[in-house]
């Protein structure tokens, strides 16, 4: 053989085996393709969930990277794994954009987090399309496990049944039988309004009305004045809201003195940084279902000790939940031995564990949703409080296997893996 046929036969030979390596599964059959991984996170780092998400997120991330290459040193699948990161503005034609951008320019290998459900849907096409992993932890949509499910996507933290399940249910049952319901007029709200209409109902309360909110919105007065003219008057005051919108919409509650006209106050997403935002005086009392409280028990607490060492404030569950999702996507790669997107799925289907953020956890084969227990908790008074940041009382824990919508429903609703 001549050397020129002789070289253009090795140029041959490395140009395949650079393209078994790449490709929109994002990795070949072994190995990590170009020994690199990159983990995005597409948030809000600028509006109203820019708190209890956001910059601090990306820090959790990180966080799971360090913690991952200290397990595993010289034997991890690689040591190269780069962060990125993009905010999204909670608008879905800026996550649709972005989402391309990381997966086709920065090469991500997987997108993390996105809030704003409208937002995650978005992202979630273009995981579908891409065939580039997606691990989903600020949106509630429960369209992620239903009509909107695919091969390349998880729901991670919480999604609305879980919320309705737990508080609407809860608070029904002890007494709040009628509700008006105040939703933020997308996606998330019109989920969130329909999951807590049904488990309201499914309780023995009913719904006097619904009304969509701008979103995101500074003036609830609108809604809230018209809550005592209702007839029936509601005994309860459900806002969906999340974010700055439910600072808003809390702070104008009590400025209308609204419980002391015999109307309490109902809230279907709060985070802790909501809570901080205006004191536990304005929230005293109030029950929610969460997906992870920082002084839980004494691994939580160990790990909000590090966080807020990094970040100087303590965890809501969409940070733990974020370094959570970014640690078992890297155990999948470190069992799978390649980024391979459809290797990966492969090793988290199915797949049980205990970690950080949740115990009990199952990533479901059927639907992609990952199920944990989750929390029944009380708002403590200002006298209960025992140091900074220590607003929540758990009342009750929710097994993992109640806490989400049976497998069996998001089936029935529409959910097809097939890519």
């Amino acid at each position: 053989m001549r050397r020129g046929t002789i070289a253009a036969t090795v140029l041959l030979a490395v140009a395949l085996t650079a393209c078994g390596r790449g490709g929109p599964s994002g990795g070949g059959e072994g190995g990590v393709s170009g020994d690199k991984l990159v983990l995005a996170v597409l948030n809000d780092q600028s509006g109203i969930y820019s708190q209890l998400s956001g910059k601090n997120s990306v820090a959790a991330v990180e966080m799971a990277v360090e913690d991952f290459k200290a397990k595993y040193g010289e034997d991890a699948v690689t040591s190269n794994v780069e962060v990125i990161t993009a905010d999204h503005q909670n608008k879905p034609d800026i996550a649709n954009t972005k989402a391309q951008e990381l997966y086709d320019r920065q090469d991500a290998d997987l997108i993390l987090d996105v809030p704003a459900s409208s937002a995650a849907l978005a992202v979630a096409a273009q995981a579908k399309a891409k065939k580039k992993v997606y691990f989903n932890i600020g949106a509630a949509t429960t369209e992620l496990t239903g009509k909107q499910c695919n091969k390349y996507t998880f729901h991670y933290a919480y999604d609305t049944y879980m919320l309705a399940n737990g508080t609407g249910r809860t608070v029904t049952e002890k007494g709040g039988k009628s509700w008006y319901i105040v939703y933020p007029d997308y996606a998330f709200g019109q989920d969130m309004q329909k999951s807590f209409t049904s488990a309201i109902e499914s309780a023995g309360g009913t719904v006097v009305a619904a009304d969509p909110a701008p979103f995101p919105n500074d003036n609830f007065s609108t809604f809230l004045l018209k809550a005592p003219t209702l007839n029936p008057k509601p005994a309860v005051i459900g806002v969906m809201q999340a974010g700055g919108d439910l600072v808003n919409v809390v702070k104008q509650y009590n400025e209308f003195k609204l419980r002391d006209k015999g109307i309490d106050l109902s809230v279907g997403l709060m985070f802790i940084t909501d809570i901080h935002s205006l004191g536990v005086d304005a929230f005293a009392g109030t029950t929610f279902t969460d997906a992870w409280y920082w002084n839980f028990d004494e691994q939580n607490r160990a790990w909000a000790d590090k966080f807020q060492a990094r970040t100087g404030t303590r965890p809501s569950f969409a940070h733990a939940g974020n370094y959570s999702a970014a640690t078992q996507y890297l155990e999948a790669v470190q069992r799978a031995g390649t980024d391979g997107s459809d290797a990966v799925v492969a090793a988290l289907e199915g797949h049980k564990f205990n970690d950080l953020f949740a115990r009990n956890g199952e990533f479901r084969a059927g639907d992609h949703r990952m199920v944990h227990d989750a929390y029944l908790a009380r708002v403590k008074t200002k006298a209960e409080v025992g140091e900074p940041w220590d607003y929540e009382e758990i009342v009750e824990t929710i097994p993992a296997s109640e806490a989400f919508r049976p497998e069996s429903a998001s089936l029935a609703a529409g959910c097809k893996l097939d890519g």
